[in-house]
């Protein structure tokens, strides 16, 4: 079985909004659509590239929805939420060719239009080299560069700026693994002692890695939390949810990405503004 094209994945992205109440994250949208499509582990788990920070699926599910945006059917949020334009009864179907040409059309007729390049608030799509370079990869690249201390210090300054406290790298050898612990409280009332692994892959996480981590945290923190550059197989992420056993919460590359832009550690977002004149806004004076 080989892996679905963004094309192909169209219907299945808007059926798996329409399911999902009109509304998702990008991890429900994509969970879902994977379920819709029955796709097994071994193709969903495909690495996209050599960093790996995301898998195949979710790097063609994000062409999918940038092409379904431009397309008029989903729209989404500041807050990172996809939603359809216009809910209906039934989810909508559409012909993937057709969405393709009117999607290119319009952007070779914008792009004649427009003299300079603007910030779109989305992803430019690359048709001549079909492929979606974008600052993820790029921030992906100078943390696999770093050396290991530098990403432990810099995962310590992304929990104290999350509102962590007395939070500690140990780094040491022979830990199972654990790489730091630190205190984060709830509303300043509650408050949970954390131990944290970071590490640097290119790859997935396994079940294994995840299993390995929580017997190192077992009675000596109240929650784990596994970060890595590189992405969760779908069992390493059950497994961590698993009923009965100590919780552990996972960012992988995307989310840990993020995470970088929204504190702005390392990373810097620049907005250009664009200004246009409503001709309609003038006559109706």
């Amino acid at each position: 079985m080989e892996i679905p094209t963004y094309d192909k994945m169209m219907n299945p992205a808007l059926q798996a909004l329409h399911e999902l109440g009109g509304s998702g994250t990008i991890d429900e949208i994509n969970n879902k659509a994977i379920e819709i499509m029955d796709l097994p582990d071994e193709i969903v788990e495909v690495p996209h590239g050599e960093i790996g920070s995301r898998t195949e699926v979710e790097y063609r599910l994000a062409w999918t929805r940038t092409y379904l945006k431009k397309y008029g059917l989903i729209e989404n949020s500041s807050r990172g939420i996809w939603a359809l334009t216009n809910i209906k009864d039934k989810p909508v179907k559409v012909s993937p060719k057709e969405v393709i040409k009117k999607v290119r059309e319009d952007d070779l007729k914008n792009k004649q239009e427009t003299e300079t390049d603007v910030d779109t608030g989305y992803e430019e799509l690359n048709y001549e080299e079909g492929e979606l370079q974008n600052w993820m990869d790029h921030l992906n690249k100078v943390l696999l560069s770093i050396d290991p201390s530098q990403f432990e210090r810099l995962v310590q300054r992304l929990l104290r700026e999350s509102g962590f406290t007395q939070v500690e790298v140990t780094g040491r050898s022979g830990d199972g693994g654990i790489d730091g612990k630190g205190i984060v409280k709830i509303s300043g009332i509650l408050s949970f002692h954390v131990l944290f692994q970071c590490k640097r892959y290119k790859g997935t996480v396994s079940s294994r890695d995840i299993r390995d981590f929580r017997g190192a945290l077992q009675g000596r923190a109240d929650k784990g939390l596994f970060i890595t550059t590189g992405s969760f197989t779908r069992d390493s992420i059950k497994e961590a949810q698993r009923d009965g056993a100590p919780p552990i919460d996972l960012i992988d590359g995307n989310d840990l990405a993020e995470k970088l832009k929204d504190l702005s550690l390392g990373i810097k977002t620049e907005k250009i503004e664009k200004i246009t004149v409503d001709d309609q806004w003038f006559k109706n004076i």
